[in-house]
């Protein structure tokens, strides 16, 4: 027989923005609730190692799941008359939908990248609702640094560019079978899609103006920074943590910008310490 994983995925119909989206979610473990967002471009195969991690799924019940329009899930019908475009009011009220959905009771919430921007707005705005937010190369500003036009051409393949401007953004330490792991995910987008999750990272969910608002004793807030991410350095995540008083900030040596995915064996050793003070 084989072994298996101890991941279960499943595919349930949820709401957003008033049409019916199929979903696709994995999960593994029992305990305290922690949803998992991907980075822009990607999807929820980035936590894979944490839901097959036994020291997490023991206290925690690891859930993770695609986007509209990402890996497994849909995008809505009619999708092909319209141009994709990830909006905060649009982001929130998918994460919110799903964990009312879930019935989920107080979770900790966990996104890295435009995940790790989201999950500050609902540190503010949800403060009653999560455990705590975990933002893992999530600054509340990003300016753009190149242009989005290349993300979809008809004359280029969207996949393989998608990848190529990310690969920069992993650690040279990060072993090469996760680097290229890290890297089919992008690979395998679909068209438009990062260019559509880029427009709520670099434009629409520009945050720093509220960000300082965060009550870190309703909600505590950790922001962990890879090295090696010369997207959101860590120079930009410690400017935000200086603006949400409270915040604990960690820059995590030898990782880039997908510490999940691309090292997870290191990233555990800065993830594990959070996780024990959460569930303490």
């Amino acid at each position: 027989m084989p072994e298996f994983e101890p991941i279960v995925g499943r595919y349930f119909t949820m709401d957003v923005a008033g049409e019916a989206c199929r979903i696709y979610v994995e999960e593994a473990g029992s305990g305290i609730p922690l949803v998992c967002l991907h980075t822009a471009g990607s999807d929820a195969r980035q936590f894979r190692h944490l839901m097959c991690d036994e020291t997490i799924t023991r206290d925690y019940r690891v859930i993770a799941f695609d986007l509209p329009w990402h890996g497994k899930s849909n995008p809505p019908d009619g999708y092909r008359d319209r141009e994709y475009q990830l909006t905060t009011d649009l982001y929130k009220e998918i994460v919110m939908n799903f964990c009312h959905a879930f019935e989920l009771q107080q979770p900790v919430v966990m996104g890295c990248s435009m995940g790790g921007r989201i999950v500050l707005h609902l540190a503010l705005e949800q403060a009653g609702y999560f455990r705590s937010v975990i933002a893992l190369e999530g600054a509340d500003r990003l300016e753009p640094y190149y242009s989005l036009d290349w993300l979809h051409r008809p004359d280029v393949h969207g996949g393989e560019i998608c990848a190529a401007f990310v690969s920069a953004q992993v650690a040279p330490q990060s072993p090469d079978n996760y680097r290229w792991e890290t890297l089919w995910h992008y690979m395998q987008g679909g068209p438009g899609v990062f260019k559509g999750d880029l427009y709520f990272y670099w434009h629409d969910g520009h945050f720093d103006d509220r960000s300082p608002l965060i009550d870190t004793e309703k909600c505590p807030v950790y922001l962990l920074s890879g090295e090696y991410d010369c997207s959101c350095t860590p120079e930009r995540t410690q400017a935000t943590a200086d603006r949400i008083k409270g915040s604990s900030m960690m820059v995590m040596p030898g990782i880039g910008h997908f510490p999940m995915s691309e090292n997870p064996d290191k990233f555990r050793e800065y993830l594990l310490p959070v996780l024990e003070q959460i569930k303490g």
